[in-house]
Order: C-alpha cells, then structure tokens, then sequence
C-alpha cells in the first residue's frame, strides 16, 4: 500500500474512530497522526462534504484518502477536480468493527452460532450496551497488544477479498 504525503483517515463509526486513535497513539500504524489532515480522524462520510471542508485548501501533492468502514458497496465518488489529486484506499472491517470485541473475548464460536449481528451480539450475549461508543472502545482496548491481538486474530479467521485492504494491512 503506498501512501501519499497527505492522509486522511475517515472512519465510519465511533468504534472505528477509537481505533485508529489508539493505533495512532500507540505508533504502530504505517503512518504517524502528524501526516493526517488536521492531525485526528475525520468523521465526514460524504465526498461532497470532504471537498468542501478540505480538498478546497489548495494542497499541492497527493492526498491518499483512508476510510475505515464495513461496508463493501459504499461509494466515495469525488468530483473530476479533484480525483486526481486523491487517492482512495477502504480499509473493511466487514461484518462490524464489534468483530474485534467477540474475538478479544473469545466467543467467535458462539457468536457464529447464534446468528446475530456483531453489535446485537455485543450487546445481548456480552453484556456490553455501550459497544458502539468511542469512549467503551477507547477503554476496552487500552491496551494496545489486546487491540493488536484482535486484529490478527480478525485476519486470521476472516475470508478476505483478494485484493481488499483490512486493518492489519495499516500495522508496522
């Protein structure tokens, strides 16, 4: 994956949010919070509004656009001024980013079985209402070698589209 010299990384949700600023905080991503745009995650989903807000400030390189996201379809369609200078990478973290939390507790098995949504999930079977928050996520991962174990583990058992881009794909 090559990067540009500009990043923004867009993320999706609040749990995706609490993510990458732990990874960030941590130094264990490809890049460093001081290459992102504005230095902190960036919660527009919206092409259009991305523009506005920042392709409109006249960079001079490329930009490389991360969007951590679940969905495969979701379309980010910039307009023809500006889809040159951009570069879209989707990091999918299919079915749900809550994904991270049934392996950290080692319930996969049980999760398949019971054939829920991850979030539900979450929620029902661990107890957990808070699942989506920034904040719960923030602290269930504080350490960052549980977070990392949930993404390798994620990887390990995920069917992953040739060619598609997951979190693990973001680490040193």
């Amino acid at each position: 994956m090559n990067l540009s010299k500009y990043k923004a990384c867009i993320c999706e949700g609040a749990g995706e949010a609490a993510i990458i600023d732990i990874l960030v905080d941590n130094d264990l991503l490809i890049f460093k919070g001081e290459e992102m745009l504005d230095e902190k995650v960036i919660r527009i989903r919206s092409a259009k509004n991305f523009e506005e807000r920042y392709l409109r400030k006249g960079f001079s390189d490329q930009i490389s656009i991360i969007r951590i996201l679940d969905s495969r379809k979701e379309n980010f369609r910039l307009s023809k001024a500006y889809a040159h200078k951009v570069d879209v990478i989707d990091i999918i973290t299919a079915p749900e980013i809550e994904m991270l939390i049934i392996h950290t507790e080692n319930m996969y098995n049980q999760f398949k079985r019971s054939g829920k949504k991850p979030s539900d999930f979450c929620k029902e079977d661990l107890r957990m209402q808070d699942v989506k928050s920034y904040d719960f996520v923030k602290d269930y991962f504080r350490n960052p070698k549980t977070l990392l174990n949930a993404i390798v583990e994620y990887q390990r058992i995920a069917k992953i589209p040739k060619g598609e881009y997951c979190l693990l794909n973001l680490l040193k």
